[in-house]
Parts: structure tokens; C-alpha cells; sequence
């Protein structure tokens, strides 16, 4: 069934209600990570216990704490049962990620019921599995915070700000150049949207979109006004986004003015792009 949003949330009603902060969240996202467990969800990479056999190990092998380790650099995280009350944000949103690389949809499974041991998988789905495991974590890390997603990468990324999050999915025009424009825009924007994402790392991404607009500065010139044009460059050499020198304003609040910069420059491109699409004659159309 689609999501939606009823009442109460829908017209702002509810000034008392429960928040996704991180308890909470952690307490959901365990609750959904026992079911998809005891589903089998899992078992393709971790394996499972079996009162008559013993452990059967999964592709991982026997020491999935190991494995979590090598990958994540972090001790103490598996098995999540065990460690969830301690992870801090960047722990869980660590292990969802892991989680979504070792997810699969069980296609064949049989119950053993023998003092209730459980389902136990042969064949699986590891597109279904992570395509559902998306759809089922993104409820909660939509609503948690300022809001985050699951990407299809499985990357957890903020979801932007309000009214501007469909300019973060919007693809550009098919004519865009591939190595100049859009792998350097698209770089821009993940690098943005990374939750663990610093001030720098957002001053980087704003820095690529400005070179992205200087390389297309040329064909910018036929579609926008030249005072436009001028005032574009403007925002990036004089307020310490490019350039680095004393004539430079730095004394402003970085978090509003990186990701208005951001929203600005981004949709900027995609206007022109569009604009130098629909010239006439342009080899673009």
C-alpha cells in the first residue's frame, strides 16, 4: 500500500507526538531487522542456528563479528541485538548500510517447527531483497530528524531541504556532456547529501558545481542576461568558495549560505542546460 500521511500529520496537528529522535529510531529499526532476521533475510551471508545441525554458515562465514569489523573499522557493532542501545548515529547508519549489501528475499525456504527452531533458506533474491529493504528503512529514516534515505547505491543520504528535494533527483538533459557535466554534477550532489557530509566536504561540493558552470560559462552567455551571468561567478570568487584571498567575505553563517549556494548554483545548471537545449540550431536539441 502507497505511504501516506494521515491526519493529524497531514494538517500539523500534532505538536505532542512522537518524534523519530534516535532512540526511537533505534528502537524501530530493531523491531524491523528482527523481522526480516527471523524471515531469513539474512541468511544467504550470515548463515543460521539450527537445534539438529548446529550453526550452517552462510557466505561470510563463521566470524560475521570479523567480517563487520574489516568493513566497518568499528568493533562492538555485531551482533546487533547485543549492541544496539550503544551505537550512536554513525554506528546505525553504518550497519544499514552493511546490512543492505548482505540483504536477500528467501525464493525457498522450509519451517522447522522442532522446539520451534525457524525457517531455514536455500535460494534467494538479493534485487528484490534490497530494492524492499529500501522501501521498508526509508519510512523510518525519512521521518527520523532532519530526514535521510536509503539510495539505491545503499548509501544513506539527506533527503534535502523542503520543496527542494525534487531538484536533488531531477536528471539532467540527455545532451549534457557525461565527463564534464553530469558525473561532475552528480558527484556534487552525493557529495552534498552524505549524512556524515562536514562543512567542507559541502564547500567541495559547491566548488564542483561552480567549476561545472565555469566550464559551461561560454554557452551560458547565450541564455542568460549578462548582469546574470557576472553575478553567478560573482557568488563563488568573492565569498570564499573558489578562491582563497583577503578581499574574500568569510563572516557569514556557512550552514545557511553553503546550502542556499548549493540549491542556487544546482538549479542554475539545470535552467541552462534546459535553455541551451530548446536555442534554436543548438546541436543539444
Amino acid at each position: 500500500m502507497p505511504e501516506r500521511r494521515y491526519y493529524s500529520i497531514r494538517t500539523g496537528r500534532r505538536p505532542g507526538g512522537v518524534q523519530l529522535d534516535l532512540p526511537t529510531f533505534k528502537r524501530l529499526f530493531l523491531s524491523l531487522y528482527s523481522d526480516l532476521d527471523e524471515e531469513g533475510w539474512f541468511q544467504e551471508a550470515f548463515g543460521f542456528e539450527c537445534v539438529d545441525s548446529g550453526m550452517v554458515f552462510g557466505a561470510l562465514g563463521r566470524d560475521v563479528r570479523g567480517e563487520v569489523l574489516l568493513a566497518l573499522r568499528k568493533d562492538d557493532l555485531w551482533p546487533v541485538r547485543s549492541w544496539i542501545d550503544n551505537y550512536s548515529e554513525d554506528d546505525l547508519f553504518d550497519v544499514i548500510e552493511f546490512l543492505f549489501d548482505y540483504v536477500s528475499f528467501p525464493t525457498k525456504r522450509d519451517y522447522h517447527d522442532w522446539n520451534q527452531c525457524g525457517w531455514h533458506c536455500s535460494e534467494f533474491d538479493p534485487i528484490r531483497g534490497k530494492a524492499t529493504y529500501r522501501e521498508k528503512i526509508n519510512r523510518l529514516l525519512n521521518e527520523y530528524s532532519a530526514g535521510f534515505e536509503l539510495s539505491e547505491q545503499g548509501e544513506v543520504l539527506r533527503l534535502g531541504d523542503d520543496g527542494l528535494r525534487p531538484l536533488l533527483a531531477a536528471k539532467l538533459p540527455d545532451g549534457a556532456d557525461e565527463a564534464n557535466v553530469r558525473n561532475r554534477v552528480d558527484a556534487a550532489v552525493l557529495k552534498f547529501r552524505r549524512h556524515s557530509a562536514t562543512s567542507e566536504d559541502r564547500r567541495d561540493a559547491l566548488r564542483d558545481l561552480a567549476d561545472v558552470l565555469e566550464y559551461l560559462r561560454p554557452e551560458v552567455r547565450e541564455v542568460l542576461e549578462e548582469k546574470d551571468e557576472a553575478d553567478l561567478f560573482n557568488l563563488a570568487n568573492n565569498f570564499g568558495i573558489r578562491h582563497h584571498n583577503a578581499k574574500q567575505k568569510t563572516r557569514y553563517d556557512k550552514a545557511i549560505w553553503y546550502s542556499w549556494s548549493f540549491y542556487y548554483y544546482l538549479a542554475t545548471i539545470h535552467a541552462s542546460l534546459h535553455l541551451l537545449e530548446r536555442k534554436p540550431g543548438s546541436s543539444r536539441s
